[in-house]
């Protein structure tokens, strides 16, 4: 073992701890905590399974541990019903704890960016968390029944009932993902951002679905409803005019970064993940943690141009 091929190892521990963790934060913190305790025991390690798979085995008592200590992450959705802008509150709830979102390539394979939708994840956060190992481990990294057995120090047949129930679990919590993004999707989510740029709110509720949803955490409430999303940005909405989006990719999904303007600058605002279905977009899950624009590597001020100033009227 060498400490190359534990660096290496690295990226692929950060996605697995991300899908069991749910946070950006945390699957960092368990991915550089998994290689400490690898180099560590490095004389422990005797060859009667693979080195990944010894390294795995780690990552996943890592991740159980923080699982056990503090729960699932969630999204707003998770907690209650939509609510409407006249009732709308922005109130944090105490001691929750949220999914968040993490970087990933626009180049990509289509499975990997299918299995770290934000939709996936979120559901993922509703399985226990053996089960969750297990799943992750055969539906997405497709590892052989006997090898995450062995992993979990179980018998295959018991690791085999994990994954159905695991399976049966998702399917009733996981919303529908698409394939990687057409052309005239991509273009779709330009037309959003030129127009919120300009604030053009009549634009923007032309984009979305009937029934898309808005999500704001650390704020418990959301709203669903494309009117509704509409009365919003001219109501409580209303300090985002004059922002500056910058494109990003996160959870395999397109997104902005969201700059709002404070005096004669624009400061970092929220992550923003957008949700296509089809023709139109059925999300907008917007993070208000800007902690998360350094995990984006990206500056809390931005000093560049309009999008909408660059050949649009």
């Amino acid at each position: 073992m060498t400490a190359e091929m534990l660096a290496e190892l690295r990226p692929e521990l950060v996605g697995y701890c991300y899908r069991m963790l749910g946070s950006a934060f945390e699957a960092d913190d368990a991915a550089q905590e998994t290689i400490i305790r690898a180099w560590r025991r490095e004389a422990s390690f005797e060859g009667r399974s693979s080195y990944r798979t010894w390294v795995y085995r780690i990552a996943t008592n890592v991740c159980l541990d923080l699982i056990r200590d503090r729960g699932r992450r969630a999204v707003p959705m998770d907690l209650g019903p939509a609510s409407v802008v006249d009732t709308f509150s922005p109130a944090e709830p105490a001691e929750q704890l949220w999914l968040t979102p993490l970087p990933t390539d626009p180049g990509d394979v289509v499975a990997d960016r299918e299995t770290i939708r934000l939709a996936f994840v979120a559901a993922l956060q509703h399985l226990p968390a053996r089960q969750r190992a297990v799943l992750i481990l055969r539906d997405v990294l497709a590892w052989q029944a006997a090898e995450v057995a062995s992993l979990l120090e179980a018998s295959t047949g018991a690791v085999n009932a994990m994954l159905l129930r695991a399976r049966a679990t998702l399917a009733a919590h996981e919303g529908a993902s698409g394939p990687q993004l057409s052309d005239d999707e991509q273009a779709l989510v330009t037309r959003y951002a030129e127009a919120f740029e300009r604030y053009d709110v009549d634009t923007l509720v032309t984009l979305l679905h009937e029934d898309a949803v808005q999500s704001m955490p650390p704020i418990a409430a959301w709203i669903r409803g494309a009117a509704e999303i509409g009365r919003f940005c001219i109501g409580p909405g209303a300090k985002c005019r004059d922002s500056r989006l910058i494109p990003i990719t996160g959870n395999g999904m397109p997104g902005h970064a969201h700059y709002r303007r404070d005096g004669d600058r624009w400061t970092a605002w929220s992550i923003q993940l957008i949700d296509v279905r089809g023709d139109r977009i059925a999300g907008l899950h917007n993070f208000l943690d800007t902690r998360l624009f350094e995990v984006f590597g990206l500056p809390a001020v931005y000093s560049g141009p309009a999008r909408s100033s660059e050949g649009h009227d």
